[in-house]
């Protein structure tokens, strides 16, 4: 492990995670606070914030306030700074627009169909970033009422569809877990315990019904995943809300560890990000790391590395 964490070093992004999440300094220690400090000065982050594209949507993908807020939320960019709040406010107007409501909110056969993704990351980045109030409220408010009965969330228009999306409940259950943290509030409490049984009842990646795996995609690891899924970022998420001791949670743990490179690292083996034309969709202003299945990357080396010691699986 030790070369693949003085790799990591040399990302200044990356000293709050490695602080942190590696390395297991409280998150209220002046160490935490001084990484902190060093993810706001990075040239990675103030090139992300810079080239924000405010012109458009927030949900642009990927350079979309939403987006950048998301990412510098899971960087463990310091709360409060008002210099994010502009982009805070477009993000919640997005979301709370009447207009969003009435153009996108669709129940079918007694089913929100919703994208939960997308009030789950406003949320969880108004947590993160300390810019909640009464908005973050309804927010999750919302999450709660359009939960399905199998404790996800789906957008998927066809009546058939009667099962969550993983895609679609991650987000949610991240944000809710992390509401209740702070709020101690029982209702999200018992929402994401209900959300995150979605993920365990398939060991993360295979269907209950014969054990395959659900989605190619839900195996390779990727950063930023944005809205996608794999099982990284199930990984990471379960453990952000306690749930990562659960038996069910083995299966992909044991397929993460089994992709560590000789140097300790992780691979990042597909990329959602486009690095050129800013004016398409999944456009990234700036690089992750490359992929490559013999050459680790520092943004999935962290949050492997992460998972693995709170499962004590650091060698």
């Amino acid at each position: 492990m030790n070369k693949a964490v003085e790799q990591l070093r040399t990302e200044p992004a990356l000293a709050w995670k490695m602080t942190v999440k590696v390395l297991g300094a409280g998150e209220d220690s002046p160490k935490a606070s001084r990484a902190q400090a060093e993810v706001r000065d990075a040239p990675l982050v103030r090139n992300l914030i810079a080239k924000c594209d405010r012109q458009h949507s927030p949900y642009k993908k990927w350079d979309g306030a939403h987006w950048v807020l998301s990412i510098l939320g899971d960087l463990g960019y310091p709360a409060g700074d008002e210099a994010l709040r502009p982009l805070m406010e477009d993000t919640y107007d997005c979301w709370l627009s009447e207009t969003h409501i009435k153009n996108h909110l669709r129940v079918i056969d007694g089913r929100v169909r919703r994208c939960g993704s997308q009030e789950g990351y406003a949320a969880w980045c108004s947590l993160r970033l300390g810019f909640a109030d009464s908005r973050t409220d309804e927010l999750v408010s919302r999450l709660l009422k359009w939960q399905w009965p199998d404790g996800g969330w789906n957008c998927d228009k066809h009546p058939e569809a009667d099962s969550s999306s993983f895609m679609e409940t991650l987000i949610p259950l991240r944000a809710l877990a992390l509401y209740a943290k702070i709020s101690g509030d029982a209702k999200a409490k018992a929402a994401a315990e209900r959300a995150a049984e979605v993920f365990l009842t398939r060991q993360l990646f295979k269907r209950r019904g014969d054990g395959q795996v659900m989605n190619q995609h839900f195996v390779l690891l990727h950063y930023p995943c944005y809205w996608h899924y794999d099982i990284l970022f199930g990984l990471k998420v379960l453990t952000e809300a306690g749930f990562i001791g659960d038996p069910r949670c083995a299966a992909a743990l044991d397929l993460l560890e089994s992709k560590r490179l000789p140097d300790g690292g992780f691979p990042a083996e597909e990329s959602y990000a486009r690095p050129t034309r800013p004016q398409l969709s999944g456009y990234s202003p700036v690089s992750w790391g490359g992929t490559s299945k013999k050459m680790m990357n520092p943004f999935i080396t962290a949050d492997a590395l992460y998972v693995l010691r709170m499962v004590n699986r650091l060698k």
